[in-house]
């Protein structure tokens, strides 16, 4: 079923939270890759984001009730496929995957300097729908940095771009 939904565009999420690791409460900014996302209203503006109960961003989002959707281009790809893969429970994926962070204007937060836009989003409202959960996010600030070529997922480890 899900090969007849690609090609869907990749966005990396960005999350901060505070979460109990070794027995010590810690404070951790992460970047999870996704695919399932969707625009979900213009006023006020809703962007909505499904999230593996099991992810470790999924417990951050949960504790700190904001995220930032960052649109990625294609060069990145391999930043992706990284940032889906490897767990931030254990590494700092912006440091292994070579990317840069900023802060937030609107929540609490970081966001990814490389790409071409970005949402800042505070959760309004969350559903459980079999083993994820949609996060609706009321979108703060949105800036649409440039126009490069967007990377979409086709399945395995294939991508593809916008024209």
């Amino acid at each position: 079923m899900l090969d007849l939904a690609n090609p869907r565009q990749v966005i990396l999420v960005s999350t901060r939270g505070s979460v109990e690791l070794m027995g010590k409460r810690v404070t951790k900014d992460n970047i999870f890759t996704l695919s399932w996302h969707s625009p979900l209203s213009f006023d006020p503006e809703l962007y909505g984001i499904s999230v593996g109960k099991g992810r470790f961003s999924y417990r951050l989002i949960k504790e700190s009730k904001v995220f930032a959707v960052n649109f990625v281009p294609h060069e990145l790809r391999e930043q992706a496929l990284y940032c889906g893969r490897a767990s931030g429970m254990s590494v700092d994926k912006f440091k292994e995957a070579k990317l840069t962070k900023e802060e937030c204007d609107s929540i609490d937060c970081c966001r990814i300097k490389e790409s071409s836009a970005y949402l800042e989003c505070e959760v309004i409202d969350e559903f459980e729908v079999g083993d994820h959960v949609f996060f609706v996010g009321k979108v703060l600030k949105n800036v649409v940095k440039d126009d490069k070529k967007r990377l979409f997922y086709i399945g395995g480890n294939h991508f593809t771009s916008t024209i």
